[in-house]
């Protein structure tokens, strides 16, 4: 009967607070880890100790925390619905914040990495050390729409799985390039998000190639399938392939991504302008150019308006058949760089989903990449410990 005694201790101005339009907001901190019955009251800055402690006093519990310093003035606390709600309808309440989990951000600094994996974490080419939060990418899905993975590779910890096959019936990587994708995006030597969980999703053959049907059935799969997996900080969707214009694997493309997941997707090898290929012509997916080991505009990469970001794509080690690796050149080489940044990004709870292509972009350093033309960004990906 605590509170009840409380309430009528109260002061009259307390106990007969001048009515509020509507109550305080209860928020949940974005992607963490809530702590049950226990919450932050934030109250106006403007209030004193006199007023924290009358508020304080609404609650049955021992009081964790008092804050009243400069212009935050509040109270950490256990409290009942009740309890929440009375705070809720008082004028001088700002907001009430569930408390959640915080953990140290403790970053992990791998030596011998490749050259691309590197230079996401410093500012010039030709390192060999890749800084990342360990956090990398935990929590996170990755779609690799290609040639199918080597899922019994080591280098992907049991964290690789084959979910479709829309080309054919072997549910393997006749190829190697599927294989050398996802070890960029998620595999724990050769990966940027070294924590993610991988699925294989097959439209190209054993020779490399297969058909927009396939391809579009492919991105088809993705949109039904993630729903069904856990992945509680968002799904991203790599597309290392690409031909002609087609309106349909456009809008197959956009579909994915107005779907609420993240789409990288290669420029081309072309030399040519990106709107010449799709899906790497539509909008709304994060297109990607290629560099080389000397920050230099890969001889091969398309360019133009279209393209979103610049990534290392020359001469990249990565997983390949058999537990091998190897080391092979392409847009489709940064494009899983891209992919991978932004589930490393998306572990981190940095960015939402839908603005996560601007906001690498924002990320990236500009200005240190030669050859690029007028028309097209100059933007190569950084993971912020540079």
């Amino acid at each position: 009967m605590r509170s009840a005694a409380i309430l009528a201790a109260l002061p009259l101005a307390l106990a007969a607070p001048s009515k509020r339009a509507s109550p305080a907001p209860l928020m949940k901190p974005r992607n963490a880890q809530i702590i049950e019955g226990k919450y932050i009251v934030k109250m106006k800055s403007s209030s004193t100790i006199d007023l924290i402690e009358s508020h304080k006093s609404l609650v049955a519990s021992k009081v964790d925390f008092t804050y009243n310093s400069h212009k935050f003035a509040g109270f950490a606390a256990s409290m009942t619905p009740e309890e929440v709600e009375a705070l809720q309808n008082m004028p001088n309440v700002e907001y009430i914040e569930h408390d959640a989990v915080v953990t140290a951000y403790a970053t992990q600094t791998q030596t011998n990495a490749d050259w691309g994996l590197a230079r996401l974490s410093t500012t010039s080419a030709g390192g060999s050390t890749y800084t990342y939060d360990d956090s990398a990418g935990e929590g996170v899905c990755a779609y690799v729409v290609d040639t199918g993975i080597d899922v019994s590779h080591p280098e992907f910890e049991g964290r690789a799985t084959f979910v479709s096959n829309q080309v054919d019936d072997d549910d393997t990587d006749g190829n190697g390039h599927g294989t050398h994708v996802a070890g960029t995006i998620g595999s724990k030597t050769y990966g940027v998000a070294k924590k993610v969980q991988l699925y294989a999703v097959k439209v190209l053959g054993s020779d490399g190639s297969g058909s927009y049907s396939s391809v579009i059935g492919g991105m088809d799969f993705v949109v039904s399938d993630a729903p069904n997996r856990d992945c509680p900080k968002g799904v991203v969707v790599n597309l290392s392939l690409g031909g002609g214009v087609s309106s349909a694997v456009n809008e197959a493309a956009a579909n994915v991504v107005s779907a609420g997941h993240f789409m990288a997707v290669a420029a081309g090898n072309d030399a040519t302008d990106a709107s010449n290929s799709s899906p790497a012509s539509e909008p709304t997916v994060c297109t990607v150019g290629a560099t080389d080991m000397t920050d230099a505009l890969a001889y091969y990469s398309n360019f133009g308006s279209l393209v979103d970001v610049l990534a290392p794509g020359s001469d990249i080690e990565s997983t390949w058949l058999d537990g091998e690796t190897n080391t092979i050149s392409g847009t489709s080489m940064a494009s899983p760089h891209v992919a991978g940044i932004g589930a490393y990004f998306l572990g981190l709870g940095a960015s939402p989903i839908e603005s996560l292509c601007d906001y690498i972009a924002t990320m990236a350093q500009t200005g240190a990449i030669s050859g690029v033309p007028s028309d097209t960004i100059d933007a190569i990906i950084q993971n912020g410990e540079a």
